[in-house]
């Protein structure tokens, strides 16, 4: 198979975030942007991704392969192939973010992406070491309906090498563009923590997803980005693994398979009588629309 987009990016991500330092500095006099132990933890849950999803990239590879069997149809590789293929690529990457929020297993692979208090480069290289085995989950489709399972991966990397760009607090509103692409704004608010954030703008490359399924808002307040329960730590294993831990624990306490079950499909936050509170209930308590 070949080399993966992404591994080809590393050394323009490298380029990037000493820039982003660099320019952050300046604006703020001398005030760095990055700090050493959250940048590390950045970069530590990054080569650990990687890693793990190379050798998770022949697994999917073997499933679309298998999945592609079926297909009725088959797609080239035309311009306007590529481009149906991208789309529908991307729509996959907003209901797999999506519901990478809205279920806790889910939620347990991707939560680690959230846990920096800082929003810049790096924080595009905070990706789970789990993910590599949900997202095994959502892209099959693609292969159903007939497109070849090399494009299927290269497009998922294209998407996943688009997003590098947006986790800047460098810039800020690009016009009409917002109207279109997913954009630094739009994904400062998908990292804030703020009540009126939470669980909005899942999109990848197009935010017109989430205008369309009515996930998407704003960026009006400022964003104060991590977790509505902060971890505080930079260990890189507690970082990767905190949330399925306390997951498990609520399933060991469960009264029953039903509860221990919903612990595991319901949003995180969820438990069976009301004492924690899931996104949808905390907006709703603040009287944000759902």
């Amino acid at each position: 198979m070949d080399i993966d987009l992404t591994i080809l990016a590393v050394p323009a991500f490298i380029v990037l975030m000493v820039a982003e330092s660099i320019l952050t500095a300046r604006r703020r006099g001398g005030v760095l942007g990055y700090e050493g132990k959250d940048t590390a933890t950045s970069l530590a849950m990054g080569v650990g991704n990687v890693t793990l999803d190379l050798g998770m990239k022949t697994v999917h590879f073997m499933l679309l392969t298998a999945v592609a069997g079926f297909a009725p149809y088959e797609f080239g590789g035309s311009w306007w192939e590529w481009c149906l293929l991208l789309l529908a690529t991307d729509l996959c990457y907003y209901w797999f973010h999506r519901l990478s929020h809205e279920v806790r297993f889910l939620w347990a692979a991707h939560v680690n992406h959230h846990s920096s208090r800082r929003y810049n480069l790096s924080t595009a290289l905070r990706q789970s070491w789990t993910t590599p085995f949900t997202v095994l989950l959502f892209y099959w489709p693609l292969a159903l309906i007939g497109f070849d399972p090399l494009r299927i991966l290269a497009a998922i990397a294209i998407n996943t090498v688009y997003q590098f760009w947006i986790h800047t607090e460098l810039i800020d509103r690009l016009g009409p563009l917002e109207w279109v692409l997913n954009t630094p704004s739009h994904h400062r608010v998908h990292h804030g923590r703020n009540v009126e954030y939470l669980d909005r703008n899942y999109a990848g490359m197009l935010i017109t997803w989430d205008r369309l399924f009515g996930s998407f808002e704003p960026e009006r307040a400022a964003v104060d980005y991590g977790l509505t329960k902060n971890i505080e730590t930079y260990n890189p294993i507690r970082v990767a693994f905190h949330e399925w831990a306390a997951m498990l624990r609520d399933m060991r306490a469960a009264g029953s398979w039903r509860t221990a079950l919903d612990y595991w499909l319901q949003p995180p936050g969820w438990s069976p009588d009301g004492s924690t509170l899931t996104a949808r209930e905390m907006r709703a308590r603040a009287g944000i629309a759902l």
